[in-house]
């Protein structure tokens, strides 16, 4: 039994060690605010363009071309998708980095 609780004690000092690390680094290279408000303007950005840029088009098309659908709203929903996406591979990726520098 004690060594089951020395183990837990070892895994704890380590999940410490690493979170104190982690902040020491967030530290070092800017606020956590800052980094934070950050990443919510990368991940509105990366969905926002597409989605415009999809409705522009839209309206384009509808304006050039009569047909039995809304151009705008398709290339809306595409747009909003295609962006969800990058942000979501984006965030991904950044997450990837963050672990491998932990490690």
């Amino acid at each position: 039994m004690d060594k089951k609780k020395l183990s837990a004690e070892e895994e704890l000092l380590k999940q410490i060690k690493k979170d104190s690390a982690k902040k020491m680094k967030a530290k070092e290279e800017g606020s956590e605010i800052m980094f934070g408000l950050g990443l919510f303007g990368i991940v509105g950005w990366s969905i926002a363009v597409p989605t415009v840029l999809g409705i522009a088009l839209g309206v384009f098309l509808d304006k050039r071309f009569t047909q039995s659908f809304s151009w705008t709203i398709t290339l809306l929903f595409a747009g909003v998708i295609l962006g969800s996406f990058n942000a979501w591979r984006w965030i991904r990726e950044k997450s990837e980095e963050e672990e491998e520098d932990e490690e």
